[in-house]
C-alpha cells in the first residue's frame, strides 16, 4: 500500500535526522554561543521555508485556527530546543540523543493525569526501569561529560517536546505539514528576536570554524526543514504515543554516531545505565509491540 510505504519511509528518515541532529547541535556550538546557535539556526532557516511554500505552492493560512497551531509547534522548535542547546555544556550528543528517549514516558504520564489515559502495569514497570537507568547513566557518567544540570535542562526540552505534540494534535488544525512546518519556524524566530538582547554580548564577530558551519546547515536543512516535515506530517497521520517511538530507536543510534564522528567515550557504568534505560523503554511498549506484531501476522497480506 502506497500510503503505508511512504508513512514508514517517512518515520525511518525521521529517525535517522533526529539520530544525527544532536551530534549536529554539539558541533555548532563549537565556536558559538549556544543560543546564538539556536538563533541562527531559525534566521536560516525561514526562508528555506518560505522558498519551499512557494516552490510547492503551499498554502499559508493566516487565520485564528493555523496561528494557534504555529504557536503550538513552535514550542517543539524554540521552546524545546532552548534547554537541549543549553544542555550541550553538560552532555555528550550521544546523551542528549538518549533523554529524547524519555519522550514516550513523559507523553505517557502527561496522557494519565491530564487526558486521564490507562497506563498498564508494564507501562508503570518501564518507567521505572528507565528512571533507574537514568539515575547510574548520572552516577557512572560524572567523569565522561554527563552532569545532572544537563540532565536537568534535557528533562525540561523532553516534556516541553511532549506538551507542544498533545498541543499541535489538540489544535487539529487542517494544515499541510510544509506550511505548519513553515509557520512553527516563524514563530520560532520571532521568538529568537526577543532573545537577542539578552545575548547580544556573544554575538559571533568572525566567521565559525567549519565544523560549526557544519553542524548549524545540518540543523538548518535537516532537522528544522526536512525533519520538522516528517514531524508534522506523522503527527497527523499517527498516535503521539506511537510517533514517541521514534525516541527509543535514535538513541542506540545517536550513540553509536557520537562514537564515530565525536570520539565519544561512556564509562562501565553509564553503559549499563543506557542498557537499562533503553529495557525500560521497550518493556514500557511492549504491549504494542506485541500488538503491532500479532496484526502484522492476522494480516491477509502476511499470507500472500
Amino acid at each position: 500500500m502506497p500510503t503505508q510505504t511512504n508513512m514508514i519511509a517517512t518515520y525511518l528518515l525521521l529517525v535517522f535526522i533526529w539520530a544525527t541532529t544532536p551530534l549536529a547541535i554539539v558541533w555548532s556550538v563549537t565556536d558559538l554561543h549556544p543560543l546564538w546557535a539556536l538563533a541562527l539556526r531559525f534566521f536560516l532557516a525561514l526562508p528555506f521555508a518560505f522558498a519551499l511554500l512557494w516552490l510547492f505552492k503551499t498554502r499559508f493560512p493566516l487565520d485564528k485556527l493555523s496561528m494557534h497551531s504555529y504557536l503550538a509547534g513552535a514550542c517543539s522548535f524554540i521552546g524545546s530546543q532552548i534547554f537541549t542547546y543549553l544542555a550541550t555544556d553538560y552532555l555528550s550528543s550521544g546523551i542528549i540523543a538518549l533523554m529524547f528517549g524519555l519522550a514516550p514516558i513523559i507523553t505517557g504520564l502527561i496522557g494519565r493525569f491530564v487526558f486521564q489515559l490507562k497506563l498498564y502495569p508494564s507501562q508503570w514497570g518501564g518507567m521505572a526501569i528507565a528512571l533507574l537507568g537514568l539515575g547510574i547513566i548520572c552516577v557512572g557518567g560524572k567523569d565522561q561529560h554527563i552532569q545532572p544540570i544537563g540532565i536537568g535542562l534535557m528533562l525540561l526540552s523532553v516534556f516541553i517536546y511532549c506538551v507542544s505534540m498533545f498541543w499541535v494534535k489538540k489544535v487539529n488544525a487542517p494544515l499541510e505539514p510544509m506550511a505548519q512546518a513553515a509557520g512553527s519556524i516563524a514563530v520560532s524566530a520571532v521568538m529568537a528576536c526577543t532573545m537577542l538582547p539578552f545575548i547580544w554580548q556573544f554575538a559571533p564577530t568572525q566567521i565559525p570554524q567549519a565544523k560549526s558551519l557544519i553542524g548549524l546547515s545540518y540543523a538548518v536543512i535537516m532537522a528544522s526543514l526536512i525533519a520538522m516535515f516528517c514531524y508534522f506530517k506523522l503527527v497527523q497521520k499517527i498516535k503521539a504515543t506511537t510517533l514517541s517511538l521514534t525516541t527509543v530507536l535514535t538513541p542506540m543510534l545517536a550513540l553509536f554516531v557520537g562514537v564515530i564522528l565525536n570520539d565519544e567515550k561512556l564509562s562501565g557504568g553509564a553503559v549499563f545505565g543506557v542498557v537499562i534505560l533503553l529495557a525500560g523503554l521497550l518493556l514500557y511498549f511492549s504491549r504494542e509491540i506485541k500488538a503491532s506484531y500479532n496484526a502484522r501476522l492476522s494480516s491477509p497480506s502476511s499470507t500472500d
